[in-house]
């Protein structure tokens, strides 16, 4: 065949001039297959996604109370769910901002005592349907009950020592003045029955740190038996500088540990005005803590029996301090 005089050119092998290599990188992929969890259009993914939104939900979003969270993690506001917990409230005579009650709620003696008991003081009733209680409770099971709760009015500890100690340097306050200080109590139990001993042995206080400490939830309204609307509860930015403040006031600073170096029945300060400090039941007093006590007091116990608990130990010393300052 006729090829009009062209001279045809065999093509070389390998890459020509250019290419930059794209034949290679086409050869390596797109790298291994990503986990099942990890496609966004797989079920495990939806199933991963479901799992992490029920752990960024708050502890204890079951049955029973729990605490709002607002701006910078600080609770706003606390619900207590479910009709046991919430008639149980009720009758405790927590302070509540309205009931919330599912419409066309199916009745019970619960229910009928609920709706009394907030009727007759005065707590405003909200018939809210379903959804809204969801989500009020973070999916809690609330079986068409929710109380509200306000949050707690703190007082500042400093303010309250002083205003104590002056009153009491004026005589508008009998008794020397008396708190308690907890130091890594978590239990908000053992904080309700601290202010109920409190409240029973005529002290001026509690006093409770901003972090890792128990504040005034539903549970410890409930077991202080209302004694937490007559003793204030105030927090301290720092335990320890509080502490410190307390003592150039005057006030005597009591450690609580079972290794004290004063026994209870020995103490001398009782008629002073005086800050016991109780350390949680596990750790006990922190090292600070103990290192800004004036006294470390113990309490005589069978040595069969390791410790008291904390509420225990606190009941136990106010009641010494109250029969020593009954004595003239």
């Amino acid at each position: 065949m006729a090829n009009n005089g062209r001279r045809s050119v065999k093509a070389k092998k390998g890459p020509t001039i250019g290419t930059g290599g794209h034949g290679r990188k086409a050869l390596e992929g797109k790298g291994p297959t990503p986990k099942a969890e990890d496609r966004p259009y797989h079920k495990a993914h939806k199933n991963k996604q479901l799992a992490e939104r029920s752990a960024a939900k708050r502890p204890g979003a079951a049955r029973g109370a729990g605490a709002r969270s607002g701006p910078k993690g600080r609770a706003t506001e606390e619900v207590v769910t479910g009709r046991n917990s919430v008639v149980e409230a009720l009758r405790a005579g927590i302070p509540a901002k309205a009931l919330h009650v599912a419409i066309r709620i199916e009745m019970d003696d619960r229910v009928k005592e609920s709706l009394k008991l907030a009727a007759e003081r005065g707590i405003p009733l909200l018939e809210t349907g379903k959804p809204e209680l969801d989500r009020m409770t973070d999916d809690a099971i609330h079986q068409g009950l929710v109380l509200q709760i306000p949050p707690y009015e703190y007082q500042d500890a400093y303010e309250l020592a002083e205003e104590t100690v002056e009153s009491w340097k004026k005589g508008h306050v009998a008794n020397a003045p008396l708190f308690v200080a907890l130091d890594g109590i978590t239990d908000p139990r053992n904080l309700g029955a601290i202010i109920r001993s409190v409240s029973a042995f005529s002290g001026h206080g509690v006093i409770v740190p901003e972090r890792r400490s128990v504040g005034v939830t539903a549970s410890a309204w409930k077991t202080s038996a209302g004694a937490a609307v007559r003793v204030p509860v105030a927090r301290a930015a720092n335990l320890n500088n509080t502490l410190k403040a307390f003592k150039n006031m005057g006030i005597y600073v009591l450690g609580l540990d079972g290794d004290g170096d004063v026994s209870l029945p020995d103490l001398s300060l009782a008629k002073e005005p005086v800050c016991i400090v109780v350390g949680s039941e596990g750790k006990g007093l922190s090292r600070l803590v103990r290192e800004n006590c004036d006294q470390i007091i113990s309490i005589p116990i069978d040595s069969a029996m390791e410790s008291l608990n904390a509420s225990m130990a606190v009941g136990i010393s106010l009641y010494e301090v109250s029969r020593q300052r009954a004595t003239k």
